[in-house]
């Protein structure tokens, strides 16, 4: 059985880690905080006090990191990730940073012998707990299909997109998409509470049509109770969004929607709202309306 090491224990991070060792899998786990290193060891897994020690002892090590410096520094950085490598060692990286700083630790844990993956999620914290997630990789073909009892513990699906970075270009699509379904559904129901109407049988009146999708399925039962708290941060989808623009122009590919919503987004945070779920975006809207969606507004 492959000996599975996880850096990187946030509330994404922490619950995959806790779906490998569902499935048996012996796991070694490091983060910078030690609170969730002391409960996942008390559920049955190994502390290690640096990515080096990690590497070291596994033949997968993941990683789950909030950007792109981070993951630089964990993985070749000093007592890094390539710091333990031996032979057959994989790294995989469940993170979402730029394509390009993907590529280049291909590039750079190749020298070492270590066989990187980028493999970002979809799903969030949900996704994450229930073992749904959706993986989008970029590398190696064998790699990919070597690990395919580790995607299956983890996840519902899991597509290899292309070479490296392929995975993060899959991720950042991804995040277009996101992104402009949660400002869609927080202009929806802002327009529908400020016209007189219940936003929450407006929606599910359209969610059976064309305008069916995730969002709609999943974040406005959790609004109607006033429940903003993530899932996913918002200041995580802002830089999910700033990662999109960078690549955007980088090839030279553009994306007028990504920076309204970018816009939105950025509005949210400034207002110190950064801590809460992406869905609660509508609060830019709620401000420039003075109404308030969810149990506490006022009847239509």
């Amino acid at each position: 059985m492959l000996r599975v090491g996880y850096i990187g224990l946030g509330l994404m991070g922490s619950a995959m880690a806790r779906n490998l060792m569902k499935a048996g899998y012996p796991l070694v786990v490091h983060n910078r905080s030690r609170g969730i290193v002391d409960q996942l060891v008390a559920e049955g897994a190994r502390a290690a006090h640096s990515p080096k020690e990690v590497a070291e002892q596994v033949d997968v090590v993941f990683t789950n990191l909030p950007d792109s410096p981070d993951v630089e520094k964990v993985a070749i950085g000093e007592n890094g990730i390539i710091a333990g490598a031996h032979d057959g060692l994989i790294f995989v990286d469940n993170s979402t940073i730029k394509p390009e700083t993907a590529r280049k630790l291909a590039v750079d844990l190749a020298k070492a012998g270590i066989v990187a993956l980028d493999a970002p999620v979809s799903g969030g914290q949900i996704g994450a707990q229930q073992g749904t997630l959706v993986f989008m990789i970029g590398g190696p073909k064998e790699a990919f299909e070597q690990l395919d009892p580790l995607w299956k513990a983890m996840g519902k699906s899991w597509v290899l997109v292309g070479d490296s970075g392929a995975g993060q270009i899959a991720k950042a699509a991804n995040q277009i998409m996101v992104a402009a379904q949660m400002a869609a559904m927080g202009e929806l129901l802002v327009f529908a509470q400020k016209s007189g109407v219940d936003p929450f049988k407006v929606v599910e009146a359209i969610k059976g049509g064309a305008a069916q999708c995730w969002t709609l399925d999943v974040k406005p039962p959790r609004l109607a109770q006033g429940i903003r708290t993530p899932g996913f941060k918002a200041h995580m989808q802002l830089k999910d969004l700033n990662i999109v623009l960078d690549t955007g122009e980088t090839y030279h590919a553009p994306l007028p929607l990504s920076e309204v919503t970018r816009e939105m987004f950025k509005d949210m945070i400034d207002h110190g709202d950064g801590e809460q779920d992406n869905a609660a975006v509508l609060s830019v809207l709620e401000r420039k309306t003075g109404i308030h969606v969810g149990p506490d507004a006022p009847k239509p």
